[in-house]
C-alpha cells in the first residue's frame, strides 16, 4: 500500500513542476506534484507567397510560433513560494522576473524518485492566474486549485537509453 504522506506516491499526481531562476539553472525556487497539466502546445502561423510565374499554389512559408498558457491544475506544493511569485509579479510590477520551468511526466506506476517518462522545459515563465482552493472545514482540498503560466517557448525531453553495442 502506497504511503499517503508523498505526493509522488498518489497516482493522481503525475506530474512533477519545478521552477528555476531563469538565470541560475541550478537554483530550485519552487516543486509541487500536480494532477493535471494542460496547454503543452505550440501553433506556428504559415505565411503564404505568391510568387511570379507559379500558377499551381503558393509557396508556403513558416510564420511566428505563438504558445497558449500552460494550466497547472489540483496540485500540492509549498504555497507560499507560487503566491510569492505571481505577488511580486503583479502587486510590485516586477514584470521581468521570469521563471524556467520544467514538468516531468510519470507513468501511474513510477515515483519521483524514478527516471521521469519524459520533461517539457518551458523558457521564460510568466504566471497570470493563481486559483487557490475553496475552503472548507469539512472537506480536504488541495494547496493550489489552478495556476496559469504563461511562456516563451517550450522543448520536449525524452529519457536517453543506453543501448548495447552503440557507440556514442
Amino acid at each position: 500500500m502506497a504511503d499517503d504522506s508523498v505526493p509522488g506516491e498518489f497516482i493522481p499526481f503525475r506530474f512533477r513542476v519545478t521552477l528555476f531562476d531563469s538565470e541560475k539553472m541550478d537554483q530550485q525556487l519552487c516543486q509541487g506534484a500536480f494532477s493535471e497539466v494542460s496547454g503543452l502546445e505550440a501553433s506556428m502561423a504559415p505565411k503564404t507567397h505568391k510568387e511570379g510565374g507559379r500558377n499551381w499554389g503558393e509557396v508556403q512559408l513558416s510564420g511566428p510560433t505563438t504558445f497558449p498558457p500552460v494550466i497547472l491544475k489540483r496540485g500540492i506544493t509549498d504555497i507560499d513560494h507560487l503566491w510569492n511569485w505571481f505577488e511580486t509579479t503583479t502587486r510590485s510590477a516586477n514584470y521581468g522576473l521570469r521563471y524556467s520551468g520544467v514538468i516531468d511526466v510519470f507513468h501511474p506506476s513510477q515515483s519521483f524518485d524514478e527516471q521521469p517518462a519524459l520533461s517539457w522545459h518551458l523558457i521564460n515563465v510568466l504566471p497570470t492566474k493563481f486559483k487557490g482552493p475553496d475552503l472548507s472545514a469539512t472537506s480536504t482540498q488541495v494547496a493550489v486549485e489552478e495556476l496559469h503560466l504563461v511562456h516563451e517557448g517550450l522543448t520536449l525531453e525524452r529519457p536517453t537509453t543506453q543501448q548495447k553495442g552503440a557507440t556514442p
